[in-house]
């Protein structure tokens, strides 16, 4: 941790050189000359380079604690009986767990498939078993920066429909002894279904066969990759057809804020303007939300007392700031171009994801046998939405 601490100082040292040298090279104009743009270039990627490293560094201390935890827990139950004296049942029994992945190795005989029919889907795969669901979901959290700002809950099955209030109802004056006018609530509704997003993993016979090989970490981790980044592409710009609706969508999207005056640049009045574009509710839990080639071109920027609008994180586990709102970045984000929606703002925790309980897995033991390796069908259902539009707003470029 002192390591971590000791880049983000020096990160932020980095950032205060940078800016003063930038205050200092510019001429009336605010321009530098090719020679500064250059040497203020190597700075700003000494910044940029120290932030990754803290982020890197900062998820390998999160693995290390991880692992450091104990693999056992003192017996306080009743033989037979599970932690705290619950029963484990269903997908959480260390009957089917040993069952999944013995499956997952090897081809099933008729005793692992009794066992595994707790678990068996309508599509012939096996759902996994419920602790290795839980480093699934939080593999995905690791590749899918969207699903900590978001909303997430479980659906059983079928849609989940979410009342929203539509307009709010008002109060008047009136005069003594006058009829009181009526002013209900206008409901709406948001319904959330379920997409269907799967990925072949692929792995040679050789590596299954060795009992030294982690098949369940490599799963997980490269399964969490796959379908983290679909995910994170289509909360941001998906569609709605047969995928989650993105919250740059033009229908079913956060609002347009502010539309900039430029087709290739950013002001930090717009951006100041996008804040406010905001109501102040939504500000409390409010995030950024660009790739980082615009941050890139932000990060020059002042407000109207001189600051610069970006500010680095020293605070461990705390993100980059503008105007004391945290930044995330995400490569699905377009970058500054004519028409392009290129940063949103808002309490992300207003869209919704859904996710369909189970994630399921199929081991196909045929379909890659003359290449020697044996495949494995991942697949889940979840959708998403933004149920509340008000509470994002997008800045976009002008056309």
């Amino acid at each position: 941790m002192n390591k971590i601490l000791e880049m983000r100082e020096k990160r932020a040292k980095a950032w205060e050189d940078a800016k003063a040298f930038l205050d200092r090279k510019r001429d009336k104009e605010g321009m530098l000359s090719a020679e500064d743009t250059a040497t203020y270039d190597r700075m700003e990627a000494e910044v940029v380079n120290l932030g990754k490293e803290i982020d890197r560094a900062e998820r390998q201390a999160a693995i290390d604690a991880e692992l450091a935890r104990p693999t056992t827990t003192p017996i306080t139950n009743q033989p037979g009986s599970g932690i705290n004296g619950e029963v484990k049942k269903g997908r959480a029994t260390d009957e089917y767990k040993e069952a999944f992945w013995i499956a997952m190795r090897s081809k099933n005989n008729v005793a692992i498939q009794n066992a595994l029919q707790i678990g068996t889907d309508s599509e012939g795969g096996f759902l996994v078993p419920d602790e290795f669901e839980r480093t699934l979901v939080a593999a995905l959290e690791e590749e899918n920066m969207f699903r900590t700002l978001a909303k997430v809950i479980s659906t059983s099955s079928g849609d989940r429909k979410i009342p929203v209030v539509a307009s709010k109802g008002t109060a008047s004056w009136v005069d003594e002894e006058s009829p009181i006018p009526e002013s209900d609530d206008a409901f709406g509704q948001v319904s959330l279904g379920a997409n269907k997003l799967a990925t072949i993993i692929k792995i040679s016979e050789e590596l299954i066969n060795d009992a030294f090989f982690d098949i369940a970490t490599y799963i997980a981790l490269e399964f969490g990759r796959r379908i983290g980044a679909k995910e994170e592409e289509a909360f941001i710009i998906g569609d709605g057809s047969s995928k989650p609706t993105g919250i740059l969508n033009a229908t079913g999207g956060g609002e347009v804020g502010v539309t900039a005056n430029s087709a290739t640049a950013i002001t930090a009045d717009e951006l100041i303007d996008l804040y406010y574009s905001l109501k102040s509710p939504y500000r409390k839990n409010a995030s950024f939300i660009m790739n980082d080639a615009t941050v890139k071109a932000i990060r020059k920027l002042k407000d109207g007392s001189g600051q610069y609008l970006w500010q680095p994180s020293i605070a461990l586990g705390q993100p980059d700031t503008i105007l004391n709102c945290p930044i995330k970045t995400s490569a699905y984000v377009p970058t500054v171009a004519a028409s392009a929606k290129t940063i949103a703002f808002g309490d992300f925790g207003y869209y919704w994801i859904a996710d369909r309980q189970g994630r399921s897995f199929q081991r196909l033991n045929e379909l890659y046998a003359a290449t020697g390796q044996v495949g494995f069908k991942g697949s889940q259902r979840v959708d998403g939405k933004l149920i509340l539009a008000e509470a994002v707003k997008v800045l976009q470029q002008k056309a």
